[in-house]
């Protein structure tokens, strides 16, 4: 099963999600059966290493994102990846976008915490890494669960809406 999440510029929440999420399945005794990756839906950071802020809380979450770069998304990646998880809804629309076929496995990460609030505030122009580290903990959290079902690890739970 091949992850990828995506964001504007792929400093600030999609690596956050893909160095929290490679944790996680880690620690399930998952990450070789799950490929994990992160993109940008804008060039505006291409090559840049995660924001300071980010590379903070990975450090006081206890995760790595030694060697990410930022990556602009391309259509290759809308067909390669099985699972595509958008930070916020103008992303998700990009993706829609750039390939109307991904409607099926593009979904917002929030959808997966099962929250109201449908989008991963952006630290970059809040500050507040706090905040969106939870936001992404409480997605990913609900979205191993969905990756453990369609892996036959755990009975699947339902689809995001």
């Amino acid at each position: 099963m091949k992850v990828l999440f995506v964001c504007l510029g792929n400093i600030c929440r999609s690596p956050l999600a893909e160095g929290l999420f490679r944790e996680m399945l880690r620690r399930e005794g998952l990450e070789g059966r799950v490929e994990v990756d992160s993109a940008g839906t804008s060039d505006y950071h291409v090559g840049e290493p995660p924001h300071p802020g980010v590379r903070r809380l990975a450090r006081q979450y206890g995760f790595s994102l030694d060697g990410k770069r930022a990556r602009q998304l391309t259509a290759q990646d809308l067909a390669r990846y099985d699972l595509i998880v958008a930070m916020d809804r103008s992303n998700l629309d990009e993706i829609l976008t750039l390939s109307p076929e991904a409607r099926g496995k593009a979904h917002l990460l929030m959808d997966f915490a099962k929250a109201p609030e449908k989008d991963v505030h952006d630290p970059y122009y809040t500050g507040d890494f706090e905040w969106t580290y939870r936001q992404v903990e409480a997605g990913c959290r609900g979205l191993l669960q969905h990756v453990k079902g369609r892996l036959g690890v755990v009975p699947p739970p339902a689809s995001p809406s």
